[in-house]
């Protein structure tokens, strides 16, 4: 009995592989008119031939096939898709050889949304686009106008009033680039986050907080984390919120000032001292100073 021929290492890979010898040899050439057009342009270049005839070179390529005809997008979100497909086929030429894979990253990370991206090719044909979205981590309102915002205070898209997402206001010129710091504000009190409703910068140095209750709290200029951090304390043990104020004032570091309709309170908040109401009918100093 005639034994079967023996297969090549190269068909095992073949098979292996699970791609026709036509395939393979396809492929195998391609590669070969690539790598020698490559070599042709950086020669060119070396020797000082002008551009043109590089640029002549790798259109040749292009017209063999290495040519950009599908852009893959992934990682996208929020962002508009044709938006990164309008970028990446904005080329002079689409001759693979010739596509500026930096120049398209670069025109990418213009965009709000995008964070990071990361661009290349898969042969013969395909631009691979890699997005890193940004995260919105608050709404910014300047102006009456609404933009999302994200945890470093970089714009992403405007906003409707109608579509307004469950996350912090900042309102205020400026407030937008104070969006780190506010983070980190409420981090210190996280018993409040949940009820404060928006956070107004104020003269470009401190933060007023609304709550959900109705009330507006005046944080100092120094020290808003420990101010925030003592007046959760106190409406630990008091209930402060939702007992019919309208206003409460830490801008003093040794006192809250509490104000009710016609009315006055006053806490000390000494460190040393424990709170102590004095009502007075003398008139709360001004919001904003």
């Amino acid at each position: 009995m005639q034994k079967p021929p023996r297969r090549s290492f190269g068909d095992r890979i073949l098979e292996w592989l699970q791609i026709s010898e036509e395939t393979l040899r396809r492929t195998v050439t391609w590669a070969i008119v690539l790598a020698a057009s490559a070599v042709l342009i950086v020669a060119a270049t070396w020797i000082g031939v002008p551009g043109m005839v590089g640029a002549a070179i790798a259109e040749g390529v292009g017209r063999a096939g290495f040519r950009v005809e599908q852009v893959e997008v992934t990682g996208l979100k929020r962002m508009d898709k044709m938006t990164v497909y309008a970028v990446a086929l904005d080329q002079q030429s689409r001759a693979m050889p010739l596509v500026d894979l930096e120049d398209v990253r670069q025109k990418l990370l213009r965009y709000g949304w995008i964070e990071d991206a990361h661009v290349s090719r898969r042969l013969p044909d395909t631009l691979l686009i890699q997005i890193d979205e940004r995260t919105p981590a608050a709404v910014w309102q300047d102006n009456g106008q609404l933009t999302l915002i994200d945890a470093n205070g970089v714009l992403l898209e405007p906003v409707s009033p109608a579509a307004m997402p469950p996350l912090p206001l900042l309102i205020g010129e400026g407030a937008a680039g104070q969006a780190p710091a506010y983070q980190a504000l409420i981090d210190a009190a996280p018993a409040l986050r949940p009820r404060i409703r928006a956070a107004t910068w104020i003269g470009n140095r401190r933060w007023n907080l609304l709550f959900d209750s109705g009330e507006t709290l005046a944080l100092p200029e120094e020290d808003a984390a420990r101010a925030l951090v003592k007046f959760a304390e106190l409406d630990g043990a008091d209930r402060l919120l939702g007992k019919g104020f309208l206003r409460f004032d830490m801008r003093d570091p040794t006192k809250l000032v509490a104000r009710k309709p016609g009315e006055v309170v006053r806490h000390d908040v000494a460190p040393a001292a424990s709170p102590r109401p004095i009502a007075s009918d003398a008139p709360v100093g001004g919001e904003d100073g």
